[in-house]
């Protein structure tokens, strides 16, 4: 029970969630409900999906819940995007951050090829 947490592919995904949180309280307060509130759901998305998708019983859910977890990592990565093309971010927070997701989508597309 709650083996997931021991997973390399959910600890990157904590980490991901603690980096954009931290970030999250440097956007401007206009962004509160806007891209802030868009970018905490998709970030918060791709652990959740991990723990949900290995709670399930099958090989075809886990998987299905992993690829719901990557749509959601690259939502992050888009968001963040915007976030650094329209000035609320620095390119090295963009970079810093783009480095983790490029990591977390290598352990996820892992996850998804193992569980086919």
């Amino acid at each position: 029970m709650h083996s997931f947490r021991k997973l390399q592919v959910y600890t990157t995904a904590r980490e991901l969630v603690k980096a954009v949180y931290a970030l999250l309280e440097t956007m401007p307060s206009t962004e509160k409900f806007a891209l802030s509130d868009q970018l905490r759901r998709a970030v918060i998305s791709v652990p959740s999906n991990i723990a949900e998708g290995l709670g399930r019983s099958t090989n075809k859910d886990k998987g299905h819940f992993m690829q719901i977890a990557y749509g959601s990592l690259m939502e992050v990565l888009a968001q963040l995007d915007v976030a650094n093309y329209i000035g609320y971010i620095s390119d090295e927070q963009f970079q810093q951050l783009e480095k983790l997701i490029v990591e977390e989508s290598k352990l996820l597309s892992g996850m998804i090829n193992h569980l086919k």
